[in-house]
């Protein structure tokens, strides 16, 4: 089978190999009850999903250890990326030289299902859609020192407070005070309890969102944020450490030639490769004439790797390493009672051929 040469390039979302739209095409006089139907070349959708880690430090992380006798807080900004998961899913694409034309006779009715993109999924039946979800990105989460929104709950007192440290001890005090009531209010020793369940619900929240913004002020705040992205991988032959992208502390998810990242790294080694079939005495079956044709898939194994750790390991099919072979038409075309066979599009390889 040909193939086109490695191509490689980073997507923001989930490649079009997985689009899942499929259109019939059935036999009929206007078309000659000819078919045309594609075979796929297998592209691997190499998904990388990454973490971003925010800290910020309180504008008084000086005084953390006085006033709340905690060491140990965010003293300075830092912005940070790490890989979360990296994983490997075959897809297929029309082989622009394995394009083929199924010929039915007339009034036998046949049809084939495509997908969009022309690949054969189907022949008399309905087909099999495998449904790939793509890894989600998350947005980072709010945090009171965003925008000092921290600043929402500054009482008179420290709003009139004249140096930090000063700032400090009265910010202390004041998330003493909120930690006081809102334990009093969960043992019931307040002169008057919330009207109903939803109110205390209401009165707890607000006392949370208090002490969450003045213990900010002195711990700092870490946020995280994923990043999901896509890189479009056509494997052609055996490779070992073939950089395909890298993870930088202060970019993220960056291209192969970036070098403020460290390398991740693809290896490819061919554990199959697909063979004509024999028959009883071990001699190749020879094709049927005007033959539906379909791939017989190899498979390789392909290993993901960075600074010496494996990220992802498994043996995927993979069309290039195989050999095209065919099914005797007739089989699909017998009024009386035809065969149905449906088909992997990642590979073009037989599914499963029935009644």
């Amino acid at each position: 089978m040909k193939y086109s040469i490695l191509t490689l390039c980073l997507l923001v979302s989930t490649s079009m190999g997985f689009a899942q739209e499929t259109k019939r095409l059935t036999a009929e006089k206007h078309n000659e009850y000819g078919l045309i139907y594609s075979l796929p070349q297998t592209h691997l959708d190499i998904e990388v999903v990454a973490t971003k880690t925010i800290q910020k430090a309180g504008p008084y992380y000086r005084y953390a250890e006085k006033y709340l006798g905690i060491p140990g807080v965010i003293t300075q900004d830092s912005e940070a990326w790490a890989l979360t998961s990296v994983k490997a899913t075959p897809y297929g694409l029309p082989d622009p030289a394995e394009k083929y034309l199924m010929q039915f006779k007339s009034g036998s009715n046949g049809y084939i299902v495509l997908d969009e993109n022309g690949l054969l999924l189907s022949i008399n039946t309905d087909p099999v859609i495998d449904t790939i979800v793509p890894t989600a990105p998350k947005a980072k989460n709010k945090a009171p020192l965003d925008n000092n929104e921290y600043a929402k709950v500054f009482s008179e007192e420290l709003l009139m407070s004249a140096s930090t440290a000063k700032m400090a001890e009265v910010a202390a005090k004041q998330l003493y005070r909120i930690r006081e009531s809102r334990l009093n209010l969960v043992t019931g020793e307040v002169d008057e309890l919330p009207a109903d369940g939803e109110s205390f619900k209401l009165i707890m929240q607000q006392l949370d969102e208090q002490e969450a913004a003045l213990t900010a002020l002195f711990m700092g705040t870490t946020q995280t944020e994923t990043v999901v992205k896509h890189i479009d991988y056509i494997p052609v032959e055996e490779v070992t450490n073939e950089v395909v992208f890298r993870i930088s502390d202060l970019y993220g998810i960056v291209n192969a030639e970036n070098l403020s990242g460290t390398p991740v790294y693809l290896t490819l080694k061919i554990t199959e490769e697909g063979q004509l079939p024999i028959d009883n005495k071990g001699n190749i079956k020879q094709m049927p004439k005007n033959a539906v044709a379909y791939a017989i898939p190899g498979k390789a194994e392909i290993t993901l790797s960075n600074e010496g750790k494996t990220l992802f390991k498994e043996n995927l099919p993979i069309a290039q390493f195989g050999v095209i072979f065919g099914l005797d038409p007739s089989i699909f075309t017998d009024k009386k009672n035809p065969s149905c066979a449906t088909f992997y599009p990642q590979t073009g390889a037989i599914r499963q051929i029935g009644k």
